[in-house]
């Protein structure tokens, strides 16, 4: 097992994946938020979640987003968000297939923007926590 500064790496990809789990959890939670629906969703928030997850896990490894020599680099970061951008329009057929329904271009856009948002949020504060060089000042 590989060893980083205290940490295996298998304990940072756990974190990773639980991190990335809850940002598309939470960009579910605040769409629902958003429309007003949030006190009454209740499961409902599993058809929009469970599409967006599974496009995510079918997109993200092909753009090397849990590749660590990558995920180290703070350059790397447009990884995860475009890989959300990708995902978005999958998560939208996933969806539509699902439930035998059109889903609305508006929804696939303003899910993929926010999405990209909230993961290259989450991807970065990772970056900031285990990668970034510390230095002295002083």
């Amino acid at each position: 097992m590989i060893m980083v500064e205290g940490q295996t790496l298998k304990s940072r990809f756990a974190i990773l994946i639980i991190g990335d789990v809850l940002t598309i959890a939470l960009v579910t939670v605040v769409g629902f938020a958003t429309h007003d629906e949030l006190g009454t969703a209740g499961w409902r928030m599993l058809t929009t979640f469970i599409p967006v997850l599974i496009a995510w896990g079918l997109v993200a490894p092909f753009l090397g987003v849990y590749d660590f020599q990558r995920v180290a680099q703070a350059r790397q970061l447009w990884r995860p968000f475009w890989a959300a951008v990708l995902a978005a329009p999958m998560a939208g057929w996933i969806r539509g297939v699902w439930f035998g329904e059109v889903i609305l271009p508006v929804f696939v856009f303003v899910l993929g923007g926010v999405s990209a948002l909230a993961i290259l949020a989450w991807r970065t504060l990772f970056w900031i926590i285990f990668f970034r060089r510390r230095t002295s000042h002083g």
